[in-house]
């Protein structure tokens, strides 16, 4: 489904890094699957190691769920970049990770958005008509027990008491930026996405924030797989923490964990 927010212009931002240079390297491939809501950021990262260092990144996005059981089931990713420790540690204990290459390097905060640009913010609290809010219409998320920004939000909403009565509503998308479409194309009025989510869509508000407390931390590890065989795989995860990376990823929203 084509998105309503492109990725910001590449070139401005990395002209903005000074990365515009090109490198003459001998060049060599690594194949990142990260979760969907990274697009954006690990885009414009892919671009500038390449500019840094004359390799090249395939990237792959899409609900960390299904990038897992790929790998699971033998898919060519080199490096996994998950929105939830829940599925990298399921790739872990199935054997599909190189030993002692996990770390932890992002964080995020999950938002309630609404569509339109001036939308009046709200409290998420115990107290929200959440479910009086949606009324006939739907609540955007990411699959609840499943995709990471979903099990998240039902995790928040269960833990202020809205999860029960907001239920029915609830239309699952397979990934977070698909929840963030629903909502970006006026399909459900309401959504929960990340912040960095919400930040990319020009036609949706954010109306509320989760308090930290009502849902687990949102820590997105990253690794190399056991069947990686690209050269090039730790120089690119180690690429993830650099300072250029870093600059990127609070570019993009994101708080820096590694």
């Amino acid at each position: 489904m084509p998105l309503p927010f492109p990725c910001r212009p590449t070139a401005l931002i990395l002209a903005a890094f000074g990365l515009m240079a090109p490198v003459t390297a001998q060049a060599e491939q690594v194949t990142v699957f990260a979760t969907a809501s990274l697009t954006n950021a690990a885009t414009t990262l892919a671009h500038a190691w390449s500019e840094q260092t004359g390799h090249q990144a395939t990237m792959s996005f899409a609900g960390s769920s299904a990038l897992a059981r790929q790998i699971q089931h033998g898919a060519p990713a080199d490096i996994f970049i998950s929105a939830s420790t829940d599925w990298m540690d399921a790739v872990e204990t199935s054997g599909d990770l190189r030993a002692g290459t996990r770390r932890d390097i992002l964080g995020n905060t999950l938002v309630l958005i609404a569509h339109g640009t001036d939308v009046a913010p709200v409290t998420l609290d115990e107290t929200l008509d959440l479910a009086g809010m949606v009324g006939d219409a739907r609540l955007a998320m990411a699959l609840v027990d499943a995709v990471p920004a979903g099990v998240y939000g039902k995790a928040a909403l269960t833990s202020l008491g809205l999860w029960d009565n907001v239920a029915p509503q609830v239309a699952q998308a397979d990934n977070v930026r698909a929840a963030l479409a629903f909502v970006a194309q006026n399909e459900a009025p309401f959504g929960i996405v990340f912040a960095t989510d919400a930040a990319v869509a020009d036609t949706v508000s954010v109306i509320g924030t989760f308090p930290e407390g009502s849902h687990p931390a949102i820590t997105y590890p990253a690794a190399i797989t056991a069947q990686s065989t690209s050269p090039v795989a730790q120089e690119f995860l180690e690429f993830l923490s650099s300072d250029t990376a870093r600059a990127i990823w609070h570019a993009y929203g994101f708080s820096v964990l590694d």
